[in-house]
Parts: structure tokens; sequence; C-alpha cells
């Protein structure tokens, strides 16, 4: 696993609602809201001690958070 280190910066909205694939998924492991999937570059920190500049994906609703963060692209050391 990972561990963000720092904000996240150039944060955008990617799919709202009923444009997002896994809403019904979604909503059915965290409940109803109005849902987001966001991206943005962050600084991560691997387990081994390595930090990496990467953009993220996540999932958030308003009263739930966010979930399911992923690394989708690494730029640097």
């Amino acid at each position: 696993m990972w561990e963000l280190v720092g904000a996240i910066l150039q944060i955008e909205t990617i799919a709202i609602g009923r444009r997002i694939r896994e809403l019904n998924r979604l909503e059915k492991a965290y409940g109803k809201g109005r849902w987001r999937k966001k991206k943005g570059i962050a600084r991560i920190r691997f387990p081994n001690g390595d930090v990496y500049t990467a953009e993220i994906h996540w999932y958030e609703a308003h009263g739930v958070g966010r979930k399911e963060a992923k690394i989708k692209r690494l730029f640097s050391a």
C-alpha cells in the first residue's frame, strides 16, 4: 500500500452521478450520496520509503468522504 504525503493539488472532477460506471457498487458499499470521481496530483510514500509524485484517482461524496484512492501514473522520485 501507499500513503499520502501532503496535500492533493490540481484536483479535477472527472465524472458526477450517473456518469460514474461504478455508481451502483459505490452506493451499495458506502451509501447514497452525490458521488464524484476525482483526480489530482500528490506526493505519495511507499512502505520501502520511496517517495514519488503521482496522479491519483478516487471517489467521494458529501457525508461519506474520500474512498478507493488509486495510483494512475507515477511521475518522478
